[in-house]
């Protein structure tokens, strides 16, 4: 069973896990079924890597970095709507490109800058203050959200599951989107280990769960149950639902 609800006004959800886990998906998910906002960290970070390469900077260049994330962060416009999800670098639509096998190679280093982080955690913290003012629900999905963005939400979960099938369900993905991806199973699985490390291991806001935060296993359950489970989650916790829950095939 799905639950639907009107907005739960003001609700602070933060979703975090390793690459590929599902929580875009979920997150998406959840935001259309309660009516939240939605926020995907991941692609700012993107977006702000995509710039990165288009200027040429050398990645280990962290000073060079910083600069451009600075200069990135304010010019940033996406889209709150989980329904028509984009992005943009000020007019420049990168929705697609930011998907790019050369940006997901090199996210975790432009990511793991601390003036990167300083800048997109500045964003996305505006994102929820204007939701939350505005009387709206909001969902946040990243590395370090319950950690340090957003350190207060009202629900954190930790969304995670087996590597084999994170990496299968990432192939699977590009492939159905029609992305230039080479990359076979075993070698998705490895790329998607490189980048667990490099995220867990910074120096700054480094990914894990954090001490509060409910941790969903995903591994063998599908879209709709890992959405189910979260929307249970905000239910259990009796926050405060605006609208009676129904039942949504």
């Amino acid at each position: 069973m799905i639950v639907s609800a009107v907005n739960p006004a003001g609700v602070v959800l933060a979703i975090d896990g390793p690459a590929s886990s599902g929580k875009s998906s979920v997150a998406k998910g959840v935001a259309r079924l309660l009516d939240f906002d939605y926020v995907d960290t991941g692609a700012m970070y993107r977006a702000v890597t995509w710039a990165v390469l288009q200027e040429g900077v050398e990645l280990s260049d962290t000073d060079a970095i910083g600069e451009c994330a600075a200069q990135v962060a304010p010019a940033l416009v996406w889209s709150a709507d989980p329904n028509r999800v984009s992005i943009r670098v000020g007019d420049v639509d990168v929705t697609a490109e930011i998907r790019e096998p050369e940006v997901t190679a090199a996210v975790s280093a432009v990511s793991a800058v601390p003036a990167t982080r300083a800048a997109l955690v500045a964003r996305q913290r505006q994102a929820v203050d204007q939701a939350v003012s505005d009387g709206r629900g909001v969902v946040m999905e990243g590395r370090d959200i319950g950690t340090v963005v957003l350190p207060n939400a009202d629900l954190k979960v930790w969304l995670y599951a087996d590597p084999a099938v994170r990496a299968a369900r990432r192939v699977a993905e590009d492939q159905a989107a029609g992305r230039a991806s080479a990359m076979s199973i075993d070698d998705m699985a490895a790329d998607l280990a490189r980048r667990d490390a490099a995220d867990s291991s910074r120096a700054d806001s480094p990914t894990r769960q954090a001490d509060d935060a409910v941790a969903v296993d995903a591994t063998e359950l599908t879209l709709a149950q890992v959405i189910d489970a979260v929307i249970s989650l905000i239910t259990a916790r009796e926050l405060p639902v605006h609208g009676a829950l129904k039942e949504q095939s």
